[in-house]
Parts: C-alpha cells; sequence; structure tokens
C-alpha cells in the first residue's frame, strides 16, 4: 500500500469530497463489503465516477480492474491523508450555546480532535465543566497553554472581539484557527485558518428555497 500524507497539492474542492468518500466506504465496511468501485461511490455521492477516480488518484491509491478499491485499504489511506489518524488538541474560546456543543461532541475524537479546553470571560460558566472538559478565564490561556500545548484553537465569540481573541490565541502558540464567526478574522502568514460560517451556509439554504 502505498500513502501520502500531504495534502498541500490537493485541489481545496477534491479534498472537501474526500471525507464524503470516506464516509460511505466505512459504512461499506460495516456491511462487510470488502471492495468498491468509483461508480458505486458515485451513485451514493453524486459525483461522477471520473471525478472520483480523479480525487482519489491525489491520495496515490489504485483500484483493481473489474475489482474496484480495496475498502479496508482505501480507509486507511483517506484517514491518514486526510489527517484524522493523528490527534490535534484543541481549545475552544467562547463557550455559549455552539461552543458548549462542541465540547460536548466527543465524536470529534475520531476525526482527530481532541478539544481539551474551553475559555470564556463569563462568570457563569468559568471554572466549570461541559462533558468533563474543564472551562477557565480567557486570561489564563498564556500560562496554560504553555502545559496545554493546543495547536488549534476554535473561535466561536461574539463578532466584535473575534480578531482581538483571535490574535490573542496566536500570540498563545495557537497555529490554526477553525473560526465559526460570521466576522472574517485575519492570520498571519504561516498561520492556518479555515471559516466555518453557519450564516452563510443558512443564507444560501434560505435563498433557493425562497426561488
Amino acid at each position: 500500500m502505498s500513502e501520502q500524507t500531504n495534502s498541500n497539492k490537493i485541489p481545496e474542492p477534491a479534498l472537501r469530497r474526500l471525507p464524503w468518500y470516506l464516509s460511505y466506504v466505512k459504512l461499506l465496511n460495516t456491511q462487510g463489503e470488502k471492495f468498491v468501485s468509483s461508480t458505486q461511490i458515485a451513485k451514493k455521492i453524486d459525483v461522477s465516477a471520473s471525478q472520483i477516480a480523479k480525487d482519489l488518484s491525489f491520495v496515490n491509491i489504485s483500484g483493481k480492474t473489474r475489482v474496484g478499491y480495496d475498502i479496508n485499504e482505501l480507509i486507511d489511506v483517506l484517514e491518514i491523508f486526510l489527517g484524522f489518524k493523528k490527534l490535534h488538541t484543541a481549545v475552544v474560546f467562547g463557550v455559549g450555546s455552539l461552543g458548549a456543543a462542541l465540547l460536548s461532541d466527543s465524536g470529534l475524537e475520531q476525526y482527530g480532535l481532541k478539544i481539551i479546553a474551553g475559555f470564556d470571560v463569563n462568570k457563569s460558566v468559568v471554572n466549570t465543566k461541559t462533558h468533563q472538559i474543564p472551562v477557565y478565564h480567557s486570561s489564563e490561556f498564556l500560562e496554560l497553554n504553555n502545559e496545554l500545548k493546543a495547536d488549534i484553537g476554535i473561535l466561536t465569540v461574539p463578532s466584535g472581539v473575534a480578531q482581538e481573541v483571535s490574535d490573542y490565541m496566536i500570540r498563545c502558540g495557537v497555529e490554526g484557527i477553525w473560526n465559526f464567526t460570521p466576522f472574517r478574522i485575519r492570520v498571519p502568514e504561516g498561520i492556518v485558518l479555515q471559516n466555518t460560517s453557519l450564516y452563510a451556509h443558512l443564507a444560501v439554504m434560505f435563498n433557493r428555497l425562497d426561488q
């Protein structure tokens, strides 16, 4: 089996599709299937078989003629390529309803993301635990991250302080930010930023419903 762990050269649309393939082949694996073709995946994922084959060429795995891809091998290669087998530690800044929900989502760990602490300024949540994960005052992060060594910061604070909190997390050693706020924060070169705007996705859905 050949494997590739560097996803820098893969186009982002293709990278976003790979977890869809992984989810489906994992389902097939639980059903006892041993092989899957790009045509089979295409029927379920609504992506053309040729596009699937092209996407999978980035992970450097080859299917067998008239047989397809070995499912166990495909799962292993995709999980390594997507980084799901390497555990990343993260903290959540802003333990409101969304932040608390993320702290409670133990399923993230199977995809390589372990949330180890929450941070907030609200006295009602500071020094409490959510899903057994401690919540500290935001001002303690600089000192605590010397021990926690979190490399990802999850941003769920109000938009008005999003940039300020982002800058603070970076000064404290965070190397990547998963931004759930509607505010488009700016980060220095070398810091990985992923924006996930629930509101933007809602706007697209509402707009299409009303057409």
